[in-house]
């Protein structure tokens, strides 16, 4: 028997894709953890389009446990997108987000609930080692965020993932933030709030493989980037502008070189080469400038949603009302077409 959703104290998100493997392990120790906490609590699990069985299992085990819900997307929308679903349809006074693989351990969770009972708003769980990541993935991560937290105001804790316990305060101010090109963990640094760190060892993922390969990471150190610095744009006005020196001193050797009457300078060719040149560089500089711009006006204006819902189980519809309702903007970017 469940608590009703306007009792929950903690809601337990966890995106999953393809972790049909790591599923029973994952659940074992969830239900353990469960069984430690201070008050009723719920287990979201998203199956962000998983192909191998893993909405099954899910099922399966909100029909048994009814602490547990299954939100399974219609496709897959991305690790950014399952967050966020999870956490719109989220009850708790605090909200935990996690991954599937074990890497982020859920006894952790004891320890940024204390922090939370303290009065933190936002406890991030820190990595002090990861096991199983080569050294490629940990460095370029680290010259990544190294270089993001120079770039932007916004407070990006080094060796934080998504692993981390929120406020229901916080949680409502996620929730009412509407952009489409997500960044979670930049958007958590933005909100600022009252932050506390809980260090752990990250162990190597328990089964399965890795959901991140290296273009997904690099697109989402571009979503960060663009979404929380105008460096990109500066640093095509800065390029433009220096090549567009370069034209205009080039274009003065071949002047000089012309009145110096230079045999081997061809009729022409002077004037056409530093009008192409200068040309060429304010080109660069005015489409990186408007295309960034235009490119997130033109993802934003479509207004599709984040994500789109096939199925939600483990939810009724008493404890669908007690549900806190999202603000407007929010609303507008998540229409559920669930089969419930």
């Amino acid at each position: 028997m469940s608590a009703p959703r306007e009792t929950i104290r903690y809601s337990i998100v966890i995106p999953l894709l393809n972790e049909s493997e790591v599923l029973p392990a994952l659940l074992a120790r969830i239900d353990a953890l469960i069984a430690r906490l201070d008050g009723p609590a719920e287990v979201l699990l998203v199956d962000d389009g998983s192909t191998d069985g893993t909405a099954d299992l899910v099922r399966a085990k909100a029909q048994a446990d009814r602490r547990y819900r299954l939100v399974q997307l219609s496709r897959n929308f991305g690790h950014q997108a399952a967050i966020t679903a999870g956490m719109d349809l989220a009850a708790g006074q605090a909200a935990v987000v996690m991954d599937a693989d074990l890497q982020d351990p859920p006894e952790v969770v004891l320890e940024l609930v204390a922090k939370w009972r303290e009065g933190y708003q936002i406890v991030y769980a820190q990595r002090t080692s990861r096991e199983g990541e080569t050294a490629f993935k940990r460095w370029t991560a680290h010259l990544f965020y190294a270089g993001l937290r120079r770039l932007t105001s916004i407070n990006l804790l080094p060796n934080v993932g998504d692993f981390r316990l929120i406020d229901r305060k916080v949680l409502d101010a996620f929730r009412a933030m509407p952009e489409r090109d997500r960044f979670v963990r930049g958007m958590f640094g933005w909100l600022g709030f009252r932050q506390a760190v809980v260090p752990f060892a990250r162990a190597a993922r328990a089964a399965g493989s890795t959901k991140y390969p290296l273009w997904k990471m690099v697109r989402l150190a571009v979503n960060g980037l663009v979404g929380f610095s105008d460096a990109p744009l500066r640093l095509a006005l800065w390029l433009g502008l220096a090549v567009s020196t370069l034209a205009i001193l080039y274009g003065g050797y071949v002047l000089l070189a012309a009145l110096g009457g230079d045999k081997h300078l061809v009729a022409g060719w002077a004037s056409t080469i530093v009008i192409v040149s200068f040309l060429c560089g304010l080109n660069m500089m005015l489409t990186g400038v408007v295309g960034l711009y235009v490119g997130r006006i033109h993802s934003e204006v479509k207004a599709r949603p984040l994500y789109v819902i096939n199925e939600k189980a483990g939810f009724d519809e008493a404890r669908a009302e007690a549900a806190p309702q999202p603000p407007a903007e929010q609303r507008r970017r998540m229409p559920q077409f669930a089969a419930e």
